[in-house]
Protein backbone atom coordinates (compact mmCIF):
# COMPACT_ATOMS: atom_id res chain seq x y z
CA UNK A 1 0.00 0.00 0.00
CA UNK A 2 0.90 3.51 -0.71
CA UNK A 3 1.84 5.89 1.96
CA UNK A 4 0.42 9.37 1.51
CA UNK A 5 2.09 10.35 4.63
CA UNK A 6 0.84 14.05 3.62
CA UNK A 7 -2.88 12.89 2.82
CA UNK A 8 -4.00 10.75 5.64
CA UNK A 9 -8.14 11.30 5.58
CA UNK A 10 -9.67 8.72 3.87
CA UNK A 11 -13.25 8.04 3.14
CA UNK A 12 -13.78 4.22 2.71
CA UNK A 13 -16.76 3.62 0.59
CA UNK A 14 -18.24 0.61 2.28
CA UNK A 15 -21.01 -1.57 1.28
CA UNK A 16 -21.92 -3.80 4.68
CA UNK A 17 -19.68 -6.57 3.72
CA UNK A 18 -16.60 -8.49 4.78
CA UNK A 19 -13.92 -6.78 2.00
CA UNK A 20 -14.91 -2.57 2.20
CA UNK A 21 -14.86 -3.56 6.20
CA UNK A 22 -11.28 -5.18 6.01
CA UNK A 23 -10.31 -2.08 4.07
CA UNK A 24 -11.07 0.17 7.03
CA UNK A 25 -9.43 -1.74 9.28
CA UNK A 26 -6.22 -2.40 7.75
CA UNK A 27 -6.14 1.45 7.04
CA UNK A 28 -6.87 2.68 10.70
CA UNK A 29 -4.36 0.37 11.51
CA UNK A 30 -1.82 2.11 9.48
CA UNK A 31 -2.60 5.35 11.04
CA UNK A 32 -4.86 6.84 8.41
CA UNK A 33 -7.77 9.24 9.47
CA UNK A 34 -10.93 6.68 8.57
CA UNK A 35 -14.73 7.90 7.82
CA UNK A 36 -17.10 5.05 6.14
CA UNK A 37 -19.86 5.84 3.91
CA UNK A 38 -22.35 3.70 2.16
CA UNK A 39 -24.36 4.69 -0.84
CA UNK A 40 -27.97 3.55 -1.93
CA UNK A 41 -30.44 3.92 -4.60
CA UNK A 42 -33.98 3.93 -3.85
CA UNK A 43 -35.97 0.78 -5.45
CA UNK A 44 -38.38 2.86 -7.61
CA UNK A 45 -35.33 4.58 -9.54
CA UNK A 46 -34.16 0.90 -10.40
CA UNK A 47 -38.08 -0.06 -11.89
CA UNK A 48 -39.08 -2.00 -8.78
CA UNK A 49 -35.86 -3.97 -8.38
CA UNK A 50 -33.13 -5.18 -5.50
CA UNK A 51 -31.35 -1.76 -3.65
CA UNK A 52 -28.11 -1.46 -3.75
CA UNK A 53 -27.46 -1.81 0.12
CA UNK A 54 -30.29 -3.30 1.99
CA UNK A 55 -31.48 -1.88 5.38
CA UNK A 56 -29.32 -5.26 6.38
CA UNK A 57 -25.89 -3.71 4.88
CA UNK A 58 -26.86 -0.39 5.75
CA UNK A 59 -27.09 -1.75 9.31
CA UNK A 60 -23.87 -3.45 8.45
CA UNK A 61 -21.79 -1.04 7.82
CA UNK A 62 -22.72 1.09 10.63
CA UNK A 63 -22.11 -1.48 12.88
CA UNK A 64 -18.69 -1.99 11.99
CA UNK A 65 -18.24 1.73 11.81
CA UNK A 66 -19.22 1.97 15.72
CA UNK A 67 -17.15 -0.87 16.62
CA UNK A 68 -13.63 1.25 14.52
CA UNK A 69 -14.35 4.26 16.49
CA UNK A 70 -15.37 5.79 12.75
CA UNK A 71 -17.90 7.93 11.61
CA UNK A 72 -20.37 6.33 8.87
CA UNK A 73 -22.40 8.73 6.26
CA UNK A 74 -25.18 7.53 4.20
CA UNK A 75 -25.42 8.89 1.09
CA UNK A 76 -28.45 8.75 -1.43
CA UNK A 77 -27.40 8.68 -4.99
CA UNK A 78 -30.80 7.37 -6.93
CA UNK A 79 -30.50 10.42 -9.21
CA UNK A 80 -27.13 9.54 -10.58
CA UNK A 81 -27.56 5.64 -10.68
CA UNK A 82 -30.68 6.15 -12.87
CA UNK A 83 -28.52 9.03 -15.11
CA UNK A 84 -25.10 7.40 -15.55
CA UNK A 85 -26.06 3.52 -15.23
CA UNK A 86 -29.64 2.27 -15.07
CA UNK A 87 -30.73 4.76 -18.07
CA UNK A 88 -28.05 4.15 -20.25
CA UNK A 89 -28.68 -0.30 -19.52
CA UNK A 90 -31.81 -0.13 -20.31
CA UNK A 91 -30.86 2.21 -23.76
CA UNK A 92 -28.05 -0.47 -24.54
CA UNK A 93 -30.41 -3.33 -23.79
CA UNK A 94 -33.16 -2.14 -26.51
CA UNK A 95 -30.32 -1.80 -29.22
CA UNK A 96 -29.87 -5.06 -28.82
CA UNK A 97 -26.05 -4.84 -27.05
CA UNK A 98 -25.77 -6.47 -23.47
CA UNK A 99 -24.09 -3.85 -21.11
CA UNK A 100 -22.20 -4.12 -17.80
CA UNK A 101 -23.75 -1.41 -15.24
CA UNK A 102 -20.88 -2.29 -12.55
CA UNK A 103 -18.41 -1.12 -15.07
CA UNK A 104 -20.70 1.97 -15.57
CA UNK A 105 -21.68 1.99 -11.94
CA UNK A 106 -17.79 1.98 -11.14
CA UNK A 107 -16.96 4.79 -13.55
CA UNK A 108 -19.58 7.51 -12.65
CA UNK A 109 -20.62 6.09 -9.30
CA UNK A 110 -18.29 4.98 -6.87
CA UNK A 111 -15.00 6.82 -8.59
CA UNK A 112 -16.06 9.89 -10.01
CA UNK A 113 -19.01 10.97 -7.86
CA UNK A 114 -17.11 10.17 -4.31
CA UNK A 115 -13.56 11.00 -5.45
CA UNK A 116 -14.66 14.61 -6.46
CA UNK A 117 -16.70 14.90 -3.45
CA UNK A 118 -13.46 14.23 -1.52
CA UNK A 119 -12.64 17.72 -1.04
CA UNK A 120 -16.15 19.23 0.26
CA UNK A 121 -16.33 16.61 2.68
CA UNK A 122 -12.72 17.06 3.98
CA UNK A 123 -10.93 13.83 2.94
CA UNK A 124 -7.79 12.96 0.56
CA UNK A 125 -8.39 9.34 -0.41
CA UNK A 126 -11.08 7.37 -1.30
CA UNK A 127 -10.22 3.87 -0.52
CA UNK A 128 -12.67 0.34 -1.70
CA UNK A 129 -12.61 -3.02 -0.81
CA UNK A 130 -12.08 -4.00 -4.38
CA UNK A 131 -9.16 -6.55 -5.56
CA UNK A 132 -7.05 -4.51 -7.57
CA UNK A 133 -3.45 -2.26 -6.97
CA UNK A 134 -2.18 0.68 -8.51
CA UNK A 135 0.12 0.86 -10.33
CA UNK A 136 2.59 3.80 -11.83
CA UNK A 137 3.66 3.67 -15.28
CA UNK A 138 5.54 6.47 -16.35
CA UNK A 139 4.24 8.29 -13.32
CA UNK A 140 0.40 7.73 -14.16
CA UNK A 141 -1.50 5.50 -12.27
CA UNK A 142 -2.73 2.43 -13.71
CA UNK A 143 -4.69 -0.48 -12.21
CA UNK A 144 -2.71 -3.84 -11.75
CA UNK A 145 -3.94 -7.34 -10.71
CA UNK A 146 -4.22 -8.34 -7.11
CA UNK A 147 -2.28 -11.14 -5.63
CA UNK A 148 -5.53 -13.42 -5.13
CA UNK A 149 -6.34 -13.58 -8.45
CA UNK A 150 -9.66 -15.58 -8.42
CA UNK A 151 -11.21 -11.84 -6.65
CA UNK A 152 -9.61 -10.03 -9.73
CA UNK A 153 -11.84 -7.06 -10.34
CA UNK A 154 -9.49 -4.97 -12.56
CA UNK A 155 -11.95 -5.73 -15.17
CA UNK A 156 -14.86 -4.10 -13.64
CA UNK A 157 -12.73 -0.82 -13.25
CA UNK A 158 -10.94 -0.33 -16.31
CA UNK A 159 -12.75 2.85 -17.37
CA UNK A 160 -12.14 4.78 -13.94
CA UNK A 161 -9.79 7.90 -15.52
CA UNK A 162 -6.35 8.51 -14.48
CA UNK A 163 -6.65 11.50 -12.53
CA UNK A 164 -9.00 10.05 -9.74
CA UNK A 165 -6.99 6.47 -9.69
CA UNK A 166 -4.33 8.91 -7.85
CA UNK A 167 -6.72 9.56 -5.08
CA UNK A 168 -7.70 5.96 -4.34
CA UNK A 169 -6.26 2.87 -2.09
CA UNK A 170 -6.95 -0.40 -3.04
CA UNK A 171 -6.04 -1.89 0.92
CA UNK A 172 -6.93 -5.64 -0.44
CA UNK A 173 -4.11 -5.72 -3.19
CA UNK A 174 -2.14 -7.89 -1.51
CA UNK A 175 -3.99 -10.37 0.23
CA UNK A 176 -6.61 -12.79 -0.42
CA UNK A 177 -10.08 -13.76 0.36
CA UNK A 178 -9.39 -16.05 2.77
CA UNK A 179 -6.71 -13.87 4.45
CA UNK A 180 -9.88 -10.75 4.52
CA UNK A 181 -12.24 -13.05 6.30
CA UNK A 182 -9.39 -14.06 9.03
CA UNK A 183 -9.29 -10.35 9.72
CA UNK A 184 -12.48 -9.85 10.08
CA UNK A 185 -13.10 -12.76 12.32
CA UNK A 186 -10.17 -11.58 14.47
CA UNK A 187 -11.50 -8.12 14.76
CA UNK A 188 -14.75 -9.65 16.24
CA UNK A 189 -16.48 -8.65 12.96
CA UNK A 190 -19.84 -10.57 12.46
CA UNK A 191 -19.30 -9.87 8.81
CA UNK A 192 -16.67 -12.06 8.48
CA UNK A 193 -18.85 -15.39 7.19
CA UNK A 194 -21.43 -12.75 5.49
CA UNK A 195 -21.70 -14.25 1.87
CA UNK A 196 -21.28 -11.99 -1.22
CA UNK A 197 -23.95 -10.83 -3.90
CA UNK A 198 -23.39 -11.68 -7.44
CA UNK A 199 -26.36 -9.89 -9.33
CA UNK A 200 -26.81 -6.94 -10.24
CA UNK A 201 -28.08 -4.70 -7.75
CA UNK A 202 -30.99 -2.93 -9.62
CA UNK A 203 -32.51 -6.44 -11.07
CA UNK A 204 -35.47 -7.54 -9.86
CA UNK A 205 -35.72 -11.33 -9.04
CA UNK A 206 -38.16 -11.75 -12.04
CA UNK A 207 -35.40 -11.61 -14.30
CA UNK A 208 -35.13 -9.01 -17.54
CA UNK A 209 -38.63 -8.98 -18.49
CA UNK A 210 -39.84 -8.17 -14.99
CA UNK A 211 -37.46 -5.21 -14.96
CA UNK A 212 -38.46 -4.22 -18.49
CA UNK A 213 -41.68 -4.11 -17.32
CA UNK A 214 -41.84 -2.10 -14.03
CA UNK A 215 -40.36 0.62 -16.39
CA UNK A 216 -43.70 0.55 -18.89
CA UNK A 217 -41.50 -1.23 -21.49
CA UNK A 218 -43.63 -4.18 -23.82
CA UNK A 219 -41.52 -6.29 -25.32
CA UNK A 220 -42.08 -6.39 -29.40
CA UNK A 221 -41.96 -9.76 -30.84
CA UNK A 222 -40.51 -10.79 -33.71
CA UNK A 223 -38.36 -13.13 -35.77
CA UNK A 224 -35.54 -15.29 -35.13
CA UNK A 225 -33.61 -15.96 -38.60
CA UNK A 226 -31.06 -18.22 -39.34
CA UNK A 227 -27.54 -17.27 -40.51
CA UNK A 228 -29.16 -17.28 -44.33
CA UNK A 229 -32.03 -15.54 -43.36
CA UNK A 230 -34.69 -18.41 -42.77
CA UNK A 231 -37.42 -17.89 -40.37
CA UNK A 232 -37.21 -19.91 -37.93
CA UNK A 233 -39.36 -19.14 -34.91
CA UNK A 234 -40.81 -15.97 -33.25
CA UNK A 235 -39.34 -14.19 -30.06
CA UNK A 236 -40.50 -12.55 -27.11
CA UNK A 237 -38.47 -9.11 -27.05
CA UNK A 238 -34.49 -8.26 -28.14
CA UNK A 239 -34.08 -7.53 -24.87
CA UNK A 240 -34.56 -10.80 -23.44
CA UNK A 241 -31.63 -12.53 -25.46
CA UNK A 242 -28.10 -12.01 -25.95
CA UNK A 243 -25.13 -13.38 -27.56
CA UNK A 244 -24.55 -17.04 -27.09
CA UNK A 245 -27.81 -17.90 -25.40
CA UNK A 246 -29.21 -20.91 -26.52
CA UNK A 247 -31.73 -21.96 -23.66
CA UNK A 248 -35.03 -19.99 -24.23
CA UNK A 249 -35.44 -20.21 -27.99
CA UNK A 250 -37.67 -22.30 -28.64
CA UNK A 251 -36.47 -24.09 -31.98
CA UNK A 252 -36.31 -27.41 -32.85
CA UNK A 253 -32.88 -27.96 -35.26
CA UNK A 254 -30.99 -31.28 -35.88
CA UNK A 255 -27.91 -29.45 -33.88
CA UNK A 256 -27.88 -26.78 -30.93
CA UNK A 257 -29.13 -23.32 -31.79
CA UNK A 258 -27.09 -20.25 -30.19
CA UNK A 259 -27.89 -16.65 -30.41
CA UNK A 260 -25.60 -15.36 -32.83
CA UNK A 261 -26.55 -11.28 -33.09
CA UNK A 262 -29.38 -9.20 -32.42
CA UNK A 263 -30.58 -6.86 -35.45
CA UNK A 264 -32.57 -3.75 -33.64
CA UNK A 265 -33.85 -2.14 -36.80
CA UNK A 266 -35.35 -5.27 -38.52
CA UNK A 267 -35.63 -6.52 -34.66
CA UNK A 268 -34.84 -9.87 -35.57
CA UNK A 269 -32.90 -12.47 -33.72
CA UNK A 270 -30.03 -14.49 -35.44
CA UNK A 271 -29.46 -18.04 -34.21
CA UNK A 272 -26.96 -20.41 -35.39
CA UNK A 273 -24.79 -23.02 -34.81
CA UNK A 274 -21.87 -22.61 -32.13
CA UNK A 275 -19.42 -22.65 -34.71
CA UNK A 276 -20.81 -19.20 -35.62
CA UNK A 277 -20.46 -17.56 -32.43
CA UNK A 278 -16.68 -17.45 -33.17
CA UNK A 279 -14.68 -14.32 -34.03
CA UNK A 280 -10.85 -13.10 -33.79
CA UNK A 281 -11.63 -9.34 -34.34
CA UNK A 282 -13.28 -6.82 -32.87
CA UNK A 283 -13.45 -2.89 -32.21
CA UNK A 284 -14.47 -1.18 -29.31
CA UNK A 285 -15.50 2.81 -28.35
CA UNK A 286 -15.27 4.61 -26.31
CA UNK A 287 -11.86 3.88 -24.59
CA UNK A 288 -9.37 4.62 -21.63
CA UNK A 289 -5.95 4.32 -22.40
CA UNK A 290 -2.51 4.79 -20.57
CA UNK A 291 -0.85 7.72 -22.04
CA UNK A 292 1.28 6.73 -24.97
CA UNK A 293 -0.22 3.24 -25.94
CA UNK A 294 -1.04 3.12 -29.52
CA UNK A 295 -1.15 -0.51 -30.50
CA UNK A 296 1.35 -4.02 -29.70
CA UNK A 297 0.87 -7.14 -28.14
CA UNK A 298 -1.40 -7.37 -25.01
CA UNK A 299 -3.66 -10.10 -23.25
CA UNK A 300 -7.36 -9.17 -23.96
CA UNK A 301 -10.38 -10.27 -21.89
CA UNK A 302 -13.64 -9.83 -23.36
CA UNK A 303 -15.62 -10.50 -20.31
CA UNK A 304 -15.04 -10.97 -16.46
CA UNK A 305 -15.35 -15.32 -16.24
CA UNK A 306 -12.83 -15.14 -19.21
CA UNK A 307 -9.15 -15.77 -19.28
CA UNK A 308 -6.97 -13.02 -20.83
CA UNK A 309 -6.00 -14.37 -24.42
CA UNK A 310 -3.16 -13.27 -26.60
CA UNK A 311 -4.21 -10.26 -29.10
CA UNK A 312 -2.48 -7.39 -31.39
CA UNK A 313 -4.21 -4.38 -30.82
CA UNK A 314 -3.87 -0.69 -32.59
CA UNK A 315 -5.55 2.34 -31.17
CA UNK A 316 -7.02 5.80 -33.23
CA UNK A 317 -8.47 7.84 -31.12
CA UNK A 318 -10.99 6.84 -29.57
CA UNK A 319 -11.66 3.49 -31.85
CA UNK A 320 -9.67 0.10 -30.66
CA UNK A 321 -9.25 -2.79 -32.96
CA UNK A 322 -8.32 -5.83 -31.34
CA UNK A 323 -7.26 -9.28 -33.11
CA UNK A 324 -6.79 -12.21 -31.12
CA UNK A 325 -4.39 -14.88 -31.92
CA UNK A 326 -7.18 -17.62 -31.72
CA UNK A 327 -10.92 -16.53 -32.31
CA UNK A 328 -12.81 -16.10 -29.07
CA UNK A 329 -16.83 -17.43 -28.62
CA UNK A 330 -19.63 -15.14 -28.24
CA UNK A 331 -17.83 -11.46 -28.15
CA UNK A 332 -20.75 -9.52 -27.15
CA UNK A 333 -21.61 -5.85 -28.12
CA UNK A 334 -21.78 -3.86 -25.24
CA UNK A 335 -19.31 -5.20 -22.62
CA UNK A 336 -16.04 -4.72 -22.26
CA UNK A 337 -12.71 -5.95 -23.85
CA UNK A 338 -9.93 -4.90 -21.15
CA UNK A 339 -6.15 -5.30 -22.27
CA UNK A 340 -3.21 -6.24 -19.92
CA UNK A 341 0.67 -6.32 -20.10
CA UNK A 342 2.53 -7.40 -17.53
CA UNK A 343 -0.55 -8.05 -15.31
CA UNK A 344 -1.00 -3.95 -15.66
CA UNK A 345 -4.42 -2.72 -17.23
CA UNK A 346 -3.16 -0.50 -20.32
CA UNK A 347 -6.44 -0.19 -21.39
CA UNK A 348 -9.89 -0.73 -22.60
CA UNK A 349 -13.24 -0.20 -24.43
CA UNK A 350 -16.57 -1.30 -24.96
CA UNK A 351 -17.11 -3.36 -27.46
CA UNK A 352 -19.31 -2.31 -31.06
CA UNK A 353 -18.72 -5.19 -33.09
CA UNK A 354 -16.60 -8.23 -34.07
CA UNK A 355 -16.41 -10.63 -37.06
CA UNK A 356 -13.93 -13.61 -38.01
CA UNK A 357 -11.23 -13.21 -40.57
CA UNK A 358 -12.66 -14.93 -43.70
Amino acid sequence: MMNHADKNRVLVAMSGGVDSSVAAILLQRDGYDVSGITMCISAESAGGGKKCCSPEDITDARKVCRDLGIEHHVLSMSGEMEKQVIGPFVDEYLKGRTPNPCILCNEHIKFRALVDSLAASGMDLLATGHYAKIAYEGGVPALARPNDRTKDQTYFLYSVDRARLGKVLFPLGDLTKDEVRKIAAEAGLKVSEKSESQDVCFWPEGGGAAFFESRGIEPVPGDIVSVSGEILGRHEGIFNYTIGQRRGLGISAPAPLYVISIDPETNTVVAGEERHLFSDRLTAKPVNFLPGETGGRADGKIRYAHGPESCEFSLSGDVLEVRFDEPQKSVTPGQSVVLYRDDVVIGGGIIDNASLTE
